[in-house]
């Protein structure tokens, strides 16, 4: 078929911040026209319909924050299987961290990646490259090669750049090839062996805590060198309120400064690290209840410009351990959007801003396509049920990895179809 009309949806605009009953038609993986839902009345063998009655029609979300594992870590995730989790929770791109064996920090590595994506044939994948070499935080890569390789931005999330001058050079370094630096806010000398928040929870069950303190102060350098050079900072995983308040405070001032946080921070607290389940063990960890509060209003006040899952598959090998030695990290790509859609429902953003916050404002940061439906453009989208109400259970975890705190959660809203360039890419059983 040469044509398909999806019919019927509440088309959701994060750009305009409108939301219309519409119809869509698309023509060789572009929309090729939008029309006032009705007003399209051609019927022909050759139009394929899609009906999307009582269904939210939205931009394809993008994850700007995942782990894909590959090279090195296959039995955790793959490039494939990371993409098709992402494809079920309605993403059409998602950009993973360098954080693989060997480190993306080099041209070969990037387009490996690149070409691992374009063999899944799922979700859209763009790489973000290490700051440093092998990510030890010595010696800058080279950002022109990886620039030109395909990377659309640069990290050394998971081991924070702890040298203040390597990563003045880092922005400025950046800035000049136009890639997004992403940082990995935490300080290693206050977080030490902790292995959740420092509080009152961690005192009473004995577990070494990482005090707000460790993510606060690199926050505060991060904006402090933004503002030195002149050159825009992205802080990862915002999950405190003292950062919420640095980044408030520093947007006010005119400071190049862009955030995100991951569903996990404004969906649960370290009260969940009671029982040790490993599950909920994450870095930055669970905050205080105070903390949640404050990233809500932070993303409802446009301080936190973006939600990210920081997707971090593990196997039962480094999660079926003791709470200290187990690792960091926990999946999201199939649980983020019936997440975000609670704080629709709680008032606390609109379904417009929510849609942006998954989709359009991340692809500005990295400087990507996506995140707005418009005539004459890529046809990458979901359709999603809103008033869905199903149990997230494991059989349906696409990731390769099973570390999510959410199995067993009564969750609300679902992506039913996911469409990559005109072509359905994923699909919900009925």
């Amino acid at each position: 078929m040469n044509l398909t009309l999806i019919r019927g949806g509440d088309l959701v605009d994060p750009v305009s911040e409108t939301v219309e009953k519409v119809d869509l038609l698309i023509e060789r993986g572009k929309i090729n026209k939008i029309f006032p839902r009705g007003v399209f009345q051609e019927k022909s063998p050759r139009i394929r319909i899609i009906e999307a009655s009582d269904r939210i029609v939205i931009p394809g979300l993008i994850d700007m924050h995942v782990h894909l594992r590959e090279p090195g870590h296959e039995h955790k995730e793959t490039v494939a299987t990371g993409a098709r989790s992402a494809a079920a929770g309605g993403y059409t791109a998602i950009a993973c961290m360098p954080n693989t064996e060997p480190p993306n920090d080099c041209r070969s590595v990037t387009e490996f990646i690149l070409e691992q994506g374009k063999r899944a044939g799922s979700a859209k994948v763009y790489p973000i490259a290490a700051i440093s070499k092998g990510q030890m935080g010595k010696t800058l890569t080279n950002f022109g090669e990886l620039r030109e390789a395909g990377a659309v931005g640069v990290s050394d999330d998971g081991f924070p750049v702890s040298n203040s001058e390597l990563m003045r050079r880092a922005l400025e370094y950046a800035s000049y090839y136009g890639l997004k630096v992403i940082s990995h806010c935490e300080d290693r000398s206050l977080s030490g062996d902790g292995v959740m928040h420092e509080g009152v929870v961690s005192t009473r069950i004995g577990l070494a805590g990482i005090p707000a303190a460790s993510e606060d102060v690199m926050v505060y350098r991060e904006i402090s060198l933004s503002k030195l050079t002149g050159c825009p900072v992205h802080i990862a995983h915002v999950s405190t309120a003292g950062s919420v308040e640095l980044i408030r405070r520093a947007k006010e001032e005119g400071v190049l400064v862009t955030a995100e946080t991951a569903p996990h921070y404004f969906s649960l607290d370290h009260g969940a690290v009671v029982g040790y389940d490993t599950v909920f063990k994450v870095n930055p960890p669970l905050r205080t209840d105070k903390d949640v509060e404050a990233i809500k209003e932070g993303l409802a006040k446009g301080v936190i410009d973006v939600i990210a899952t920081d997707h971090a598959p593990h196997s039962t090998l480094e999660k079926d351990l003791e709470f200290d030695k187990a690792a960091f990290g926990m999946i999201g790509l199939q649980t983020a959007l019936p997440l975000t859609l609670k704080l629709v429902r709680e008032g606390i953003l609109s379904l417009t801003e929510a849609i942006g916050k998954l989709s359009s404002n991340g692809a500005d940061i990295i400087g990507i396509t996506g995140g707005r439906l418009v005539e004459g453009g890529d046809a990458d989208l979901a359709i999603i049920d809103p008033e869905y109400e199903y149990l997230f259970e494991e059989d349906q975890i696409l990731s390769k990895s099973r570390n999510s705190p959410f199995i067993g959660t009564s969750l609300k809203g679902i992506n039913e179809l996911t469409m990559v360039g005109g072509k359905i890419v994923w699909e919900k059983e009925s």
